[in-house]
């Protein structure tokens, strides 16, 4: 595999020659290729962006420094936006248009032409049905791909491409550098047998569901920080019941940041879940909700990264997971969080009495 650090500097040095190129022309034009291989072409800087993409909206937002240019996004994106943090950082997000598509990112065309965007960023890779309106009406798309940090680097990179701003993304591409080599020189060398058992629970009140290892960013996390996906044998993201987490057993369980009436309740009162390793030794955690939600990767997956090695590897990581939020939340949104507000990013007050979950409170 190409070393993340190579496959990102290869493709922003791509980018910024293509750059180079079109401005040579005497053009503001902007060309890049879609993570399908796909010309992109744009005027100038998009001014205009609409992400049918969940987490892309906010993703616009932390490249730009304003919501100046989203002018739509996914409902369930929006959702986020009027739960978590983004809405108090920027207020008017509040305010963006959520009917340009369903939650299932079939466009709503009528509403996403009334946007009159630039640029609409849209899942490749899941077919043409839900491409196909929105290039037929005549707009711009944009498609990426999910699944891998690899991945979540090259579209962050392109989006900063066409927002005009590509040099936003070496910062970005730098923390996240230096957080994973970080944990990697630390986990390397733990042995299977002390690396704990960790589920994600992807859904959990109208259907449950959990993923397997291969292409799963969960499970590269959960690995990473030196945990072993519980689900591993599952042939990608399918329902589960009850009865299956009991025979998995895992000794950590993490719990969707998705569903907002979702907590660690869910585990404890269940007289099936109750019995795992996870809940007897206290060890369920609701994944917590900032700029997104930290379940999918985005901006703040370095933040992510840190929170699950505290909690999965507690002897062997000791972020100091409050000041490293303030630090970089003010890169990310040029915003000082206050302690109330890591308070409930990280839902101190639901985990209840989870272990190792004092060390995130206010000191």
């Amino acid at each position: 595999m190409v070393p993340l650090t190579r496959f990102i500097s290869r493709s922003l040095l791509a980018a910024a020659f293509s750059t180079l190129l079109v401005h040579g022309a005497g053009a503001d034009e902007i060309v890049f290729k879609d993570q399908e291989n796909r010309e992109v072409k744009l005027a100038k800087a998009a001014e205009r962006i609409v992400s049918i993409v969940i987490p892309m909206a906010s993703t616009v937002i932390a490249l730009d420094g304003s919501t100046r240019k989203l002018v739509g996004m996914n409902p369930t994106a929006k959702s986020a936006v009027m739960e978590g943090i983004l809405g108090k950082i920027f207020p008017e997000a509040r305010d963006i248009p959520s009917d340009v598509t369903a939650p299932n990112f079939v466009p709503n065309v009528e509403a996403l032409t009334a946007t009159n965007p630039d640029l609409v960023i849209q899942w490749g890779g899941r077919g043409n049905d839900i491409v196909a309106p929105i290039t037929n009406a005549g707009l711009n798309a944009m498609l990426i791909l999910y699944g891998t940090e690899e991945l979540t680097r090259e579209y962050m990179a392109i989006t900063a491409k066409a927002l005009g701003k590509p040099e936003r993304i070496a910062e970005l591409v730098e923390w996240r550098d230096k957080v994973q080599r970080d944990i990697e020189a630390k986990t390397k060398a733990i042995p299977e047998d002390k690396r704990p058992s960790v589920l994600y629970v992807g859904r959990a009140l109208s259907d449950i569901s959990a993923s397997g290892t291969k292409g799963n960013y969960n499970a590269w996390y959960i690995e990473l920080v030196g945990g072993k996906n519980a689900s591993s044998g599952l042939n990608g993201t399918v329902s589960i019941n009850k009865e299956q987490i009991a025979e998995w057993d895992p000794e950590v369980i993490f719990l969707n940041a998705f569903e907002a009436k979702l907590d660690v309740s869910w585990v404890y009162n269940d007289p099936i879940l109750s019995l795992t390793k996870a809940a007897k030794n206290k060890r369920v955690y609701k994944m917590p909700l900032g700029g997104y939600r930290w379940d999918p990767p985005n901006q703040e997956s370095p933040l992510s990264w840190m929170w699950s090695a505290n909690l999965i590897q507690p002897d062997l990581f000791k972020y100091d997971l409050r000041s490293e939020m303030k630090t970089y939340y003010k890169m990310l949104y040029n915003y000082e969080l206050t302690d109330a507000d890591i308070d409930g990013i990280l839902w101190v007050k639901e985990q209840g009495d989870a272990a190792n979950y004092a060390q995130f409170g206010e000191k």
